[in-house]
């Protein structure tokens, strides 16, 4: 039933930036750490290349997805179609945290719509793209986006934002490092 690709091409590009939503797994390297899945949306994922792709990590509660990235690399995003066709689309690779001060940061940031809150970018490099059926992934229907992580974002400010990483986004559940105090959102 499963189906590899050796790229994105341009049928499924078309079908991943129609998703709503996306999910994000980690797992740290201990078999005793806690396997992290964080689902995602708004327009805040995007195709770099036919092997690469990043999407931008907002402030949250938690910082599972940054602290098992800077331990291993290791990540999986999954897009599964709640409309038309069943599919499920697994995107594996390794994963890097893009952070404000990187060259390389601003440059990303352009290609996508602004969001307050953003406090890093992941970007993706593809090892592995596949299909799956997706049989028994229910029907939804999209009714629109949520507001309340953008008000929140934007009731903090960036003074706030930052006391909130600075106290909230320091280490994983598992105790791995996440961001570090003083770091400018």
């Amino acid at each position: 039933m499963e189906k590899g690709a050796e790229g994105i091409t341009p049928e499924l590009r078309s079908w991943l930036e129609r998703q709503k939503v996306f999910f994000v797994a980690t797992a740290p390297l201990s078999g005793a750490g806690h396997v992290n899945c964080s689902p995602k949306g708004g327009d805040t994922f995007r195709i770099l290349g036919a092997k690469e792709v990043a999407y931008l990590d907002l402030t949250g509660s938690g910082i599972e997805t940054v602290a098992h990235l800077k331990e291993n690399g290791r990540i999986v995003l999954m897009f599964c179609a709640f409309d038309g066709p069943p599919k499920i689309v697994r995107l594996h690779g390794r994963g890097e945290v893009i952070r404000p001060g990187d060259g390389r940061f601003d440059k990303l940031l352009a290609g996508f719509k602004s969001y307050p809150g953003v406090r890093s970018l992941i970007k993706v490099t593809l090892d592995r793209i596949s299909d799956s059926c997706g049989y028994g992934v229910p029907l939804y229907e999209f009714r629109g986006e949520r507001d309340a992580l953008r008000k929140w974002a934007e009731k903090k400010g960036v003074n706030g934002l930052e006391d909130y990483r600075s106290s909230e986004n320091q280490n994983s559940i598992d105790g791995l490092p996440g961001l570090f105090p003083g770091v400018k959102p």
